[in-house]
């Protein structure tokens, strides 16, 4: 694991917002800062920003290393499964990729009934709620229980500041944002991805709770996976060792993934709207502490921090001017 005093020093040296405009024309998403070139291009630099409840709460040290390389990982290891559109990863921070236009849909696939934001199933289940997003619950369940069967719950793509809102397939191609064709390849495309990172997690003492998925598709029309894959931002990970023995407690599993941030907004009492209160550097240490966890233990690998300054660094390994 990388050393605490490497974490604290990180601290000073977090990427919070980019300004690479030779790069072209600039779209600012909640964790990802995008450049699309003329040439059909698109450089996705993941800042250091954490986001939760669909806010941005401000930056945790080295997390964008984290995610990026993490996700550049699990790109390599599913292309087999399905097309993505990683062209080369030319720094820590950053992936050049295939200009995409993304599909109007996020696909959720969850294995177990938890969560504590108003999309979560457990939110919906906790109040009586029995079928979610066209999906029949069963009676009996508690509170981070494995469900039957993984199930598709795909959400609407609210602008930036609003919330996500989670429906049903019939719901949302009632809306005519997607056609049948092209939701049922990109359901098929993700429920392969989940079983994947299910056994590949399942290899490594982890449970792969749920996640989501972003798509698009390419100027020939093909759909491809975009954004990210099974990383602690777009996932949720829980130790299998301790698992079962925890649930019989009533205890929260043990994870490394942002819900150990979301829980801490929670207890403050934040969960999503008025103002945002700020991080503990204590809290924004450990929570990169368990972002580091979890690529050590997903890759095998040991996570390397790189602490030059960010912005200098980019300009120099995409050749940037200025």
């Amino acid at each position: 694991m990388v050393p605490e005093e490497t974490l604290q020093r990180a601290l000073r040296t977090t990427l919070d917002r980019t300004d690479f405009g030779a790069l072209g024309a600039k779209y600012e998403g909640k964790v990802r800062d995008n450049y699309t070139t003329g040439d059909g291009r698109r450089f996705l630099v993941a800042t250091d920003r954490i986001s939760a409840f669909d806010r941005v709460l401000g930056t945790l040290p080295l997390k964008g290393q984290v995610l990026n390389l993490l996700a550049a990982h699990w790109f390599e290891a599913t292309k087999h499964i399905a097309p993505n559109h990683v062209i080369s990863v030319p720094d820590p921070n950053v992936v050049e990729a295939v200009e995409c236009t993304p599909l109007p849909v996020e696909m959720v696939v969850r294995a177990y009934v938890t969560g504590v934001t108003s999309t979560s199933i457990w939110t919906h289940y906790a109040r009586g709620e029995r079928v979610f997003c066209g999906h029949r619950l069963p009676d009996g369940l508690h509170k981070n229980d494995r469900l039957p069967a993984p199930i598709l719950t795909p959400s609407t793509k609210a602008p930036k500041g609003g919330h996500d809102v989670s429906a049903s397939r019939e719901e949302i191609l009632a809306e005519g944002v997607i056609s049948a064709r092209d939701f049922d390849e990109a359901a098929e495309m993700v429920m392969a991805l989940f079983a994947f990172g299910q056994k590949r997690c399942e290899e490594r003492g982890l449970i792969l709770v749920d996640t989501k998925y972003e798509l698009g598709k390419t100027k020939d029309g093909r759909i491809v996976v975009i954004d990210e894959i099974h990383t602690p931002d777009s996932s949720r990970f829980w130790f299998a060792r301790t698992y079962d023995e925890r649930r019989a407690r009533g205890e929260e599993p043990e994870s490394f993934d942002k819900e150990y941030v979301r829980r801490w907004l929670a207890g403050t009492g934040f969960t999503g709207d008025g103002p945002i209160p700020t991080i503990p550097d204590e809290v924004r240490v450990e929570a990169a502490r368990r972002y580091i966890e979890a690529f050590e233990t997903i890759t095998g690998q040991s996570f390397v921090p790189n602490l030059e300054d960010p912005h200098a660094r980019i300009r120099r390994n995409l050749k940037i001017a200025g």
